[in-house]
């Protein structure tokens, strides 16, 4: 179960939206920049599930599009019956970021979802959007086009925050095999935390209304199965698991909310410790990532702020859309990725099935970025009180330090791309992002080393059987 931040423009200090988060998942995860690419007339994905899935589905082709956007995107390993590699969050050269949240529909339309079900999967629904959306808005007409014609393979439910630098919707896709889904507009004066996604009330009455949009069959389908007959169309009551805001989203809205009010409104680090804060994440999170959402001159300077796992152990860092290259640190290796654990670097393997690794030797040769910052958060829980807080400051004082240097860079890339130095730009963007995102990856490296002394030189390693955790409100 991802978690997702929306905060509209007239509530921050820039000006301009955020949409932050975190993917939840049991696996490997990697950064990735995929770019722009033309198909031939024809061409077909696969998306789905399979048989192994909760709910079982099979695979299908679907066309194609002429041509898919640049964007970043976080990948990962596994999810049950779900092909690899899945996507859960990113941005693409238009502007548009995406979230996916879990979001568990009501019982009895998990009951009656078919079990040979066929359509585009949640992380396919994802990776389509980046690939091909040119505003928020775009995004849920593309969602709900696929759904109405393919059908959608589902878990139970499931949500998108889909955004740009104008708006956002919330989308939740239900099980049932119906097609039903809903979405909700955010504007700028908008915050929303999404952990699961929720809707709640529609205004159905209101034909068109501008913040609502739903699929053609969705109330009808309510009044037919006896869920609804009249009042208030509350869509987490009817259709969801009907418990609303659930108390961490209520926390994590409130204290934004709060902060929103000062004099100076919300900047990049109230965002980061939104996403860092130990009472909403912990070991389950996959990474850590924020979009501002603004319009550059240039779409190249589009960007991310990314970590290689969870925040509460790894450090933000920034990643453009005009970058051609990432470190190899942060790109997928063996460690967590489903599969690998029976599977070889070896020549000799070449020609055996499911044994040759799908990480070359050249990445294995490089460490782990979010291997070591899980070790880094295991050492933390040592002394979970001491470590995390010193760890923090130690984060947050580069970050700061960062964020200004970001700006610089920003404004030289523009100049260049004014001048049309676009081969010199991109090498400054990728030197710069690489080399922050090494060094942040350094800085991990250090604090792990500094930790392990401390904790050797007092009671040692503590090896409880039980996992520590943070106190979390989710």
């Amino acid at each position: 179960m991802s978690y997702g931040l929306y905060i509209g423009k007239n509530l921050t200090s820039d000006g301009h939206a955020w949409l932050a988060g975190y993917g939840d998942e049991p696996s490997s995860h990697w950064l990735e920049i995929i770019p722009k690419k033309k198909y031939k007339t024809n061409e077909k994905i696969l998306v789905g599930v399979t048989k192994n899935a909760d709910i079982p589905g099979k695979l299908i082709k679907i066309p194609q599009v002429s041509e898919t956007y640049k964007h970043i995107r976080v990948s990962y390993s596994y999810y049950l019956g779900a092909p690899a590699p899945l996507t859960n969050g990113g941005l693409n050269e238009h502007g548009v970021a995406v979230r996916d949240i879990w979001s568990k529909s009501r019982k009895e339309l998990i009951d009656i979802t078919p079990k040979n079900q066929t359509g585009p999967n949640y992380s396919d629904l994802a990776r389509i959007v980046l690939e091909r959306a040119k505003s928020a808005r775009h995004a849920v007409t593309i969602v709900s086009n696929l759904i109405k014609k393919y059908g959608e393979s589902t878990y139970g439910g499931n949500s998108h925050i889909f955004a740009d630098s104008n708006e956002a919707w919330v989308m939740i896709q239900f099980a049932g095999g119906a097609g039903l889904w809903a979405a909700e507009r955010l504007g700028p004066n908008s915050i929303r935390a999404s952990r699961p996604g929720y809707i709640e009330n529609i205004p159905i009455k209101e034909k068109k209304n501008p913040n609502f949009l739903y699929s053609d069959n969705l109330v009808q389908f309510c009044k037919k199965k006896g869920w609804y007959s009249n009042g208030p169309f509350n869509l987490n009551k009817i259709l969801g698991d009907g418990k609303g805001r659930w108390e961490g989203v209520k926390w994590i809205e409130g204290e934004i909310k709060k902060l929103s009010q000062r004099p100076e409104k919300i900047g990049l680090q109230d965002v980061m410790w939104a996403i860092r804060t130990p009472k909403l994440t912990g070991d389950t999170a996959g990474y850590g990532q924020i979009v501002p959402l603004f319009d550059p001159s240039y779409d190249s300077l589009r960007m991310i702020w990314h970590s290689p796992i969870g925040a509460v152990a790894s450090p933000f860092s920034p990643v453009f859309i005009g970058q051609t290259m990432i470190p190899e640190e942060f790109m997928m290796h063996r460690y967590l990725t489903v599969g690998e654990s029976h599977r070889f670097l070896d020549e000799r393997k070449l020609n055996e099935k499911d044994a040759l690794s799908t990480v070359s030797q050249g990445v294995e040769s490089t460490v782990s970025a979010v291997y070591e910052c899980k070790r880094l958060f295991y050492l933390i829980l040592q002394n979970e009180k001491y470590f995390f807080s010193a760890t923090t400051e130690i984060f947050k004082d580069r970050e700061t330090k960062l964020i200004d240097k970001t700006i610089q860079i920003l404004k030289i890339a523009k100049i260049l791309f004014k001048k049309k130095e676009k081969a010199l730009c991109e090498k400054i963007l990728n030197n710069f992002s690489i080399t922050e995102l090494q060094n942040g990856l350094k800085l991990v490296q250090t604090i792990a080393k500094n930790i392990d002394l401390q904790v050797r030189k007092s009671k040692g390693i503590i090896k409880n059987i039980k996992p520590k955790s943070f106190d979390q409100i989710w």
